[in-house]
């Protein structure tokens, strides 16, 4: 019988199959010899063992100043100026609020949160903090006196002098 008879031998025949196949024919081949090869990418896991114990580093401290810092760039979320151990964010519970809500800024001397987080995805004002913003942070975070992990050039661009940008 020839293969021209059958229709499943024609789609061996067709450029696509034979690309299939070669790719695989690499992928395989690659996968044995990335077994076999020497190692040439340096380890990034540090000392220790790749699954074993590391205890882990201190958590850094929270700065409990109230100072209010200038953000890096326009559209920074402001960082939170005090500590929020034990501050509770559920569904149901947001401690946040208890301060930064409009109705309790007077009282607490926090500022009010922006009014974008009023804001739904429509732009339409909604009487309270739409949900999409609830959860306070997954943007803001606390400021502590952790060392930065590695060392950054980032100048504001007001303070960098014109022609040395």
């Amino acid at each position: 019988m020839r293969g021209q008879d059958h229709p499943g031998l024609k789609s061996f025949r067709s450029p696509v199959a034979g690309a299939l196949l070669g790719g695989m024919l690499v992928f395989v081949c690659g996968a044995i010899y990335a077994q076999n090869a020497p190692q040439i990418v340096p380890r990034v896991t540090g000392a220790a063992a790749p699954m074993g114990d590391v205890p882990a580093p201190p958590l850094a401290r929270p700065v409990t100043d109230d100072k209010r810092l200038m953000r890096n760039y326009p559209e920074q979320p402001p960082i939170i100026p005090h500590s929020i151990d034990n501050y509770q964010l559920t569904l149901k519970t947001n401690r946040c609020l208890d301060c930064h809500r409009r109705q309790f800024t007077e009282g607490s001397g926090a500022p009010m949160i922006s009014v974008t987080h009023f804001m739904d995805r429509d732009g339409q004002v909604l009487a309270d903090v739409t949900p999409r913003r609830y959860f306070c942070t997954a943007c803001h975070v606390q400021q502590t006196d952790a060392q930065p992990l590695v060392p950054s050039t980032f100048k504001d661009m007001l303070l960098v002098e014109p022609g040395k940008k």
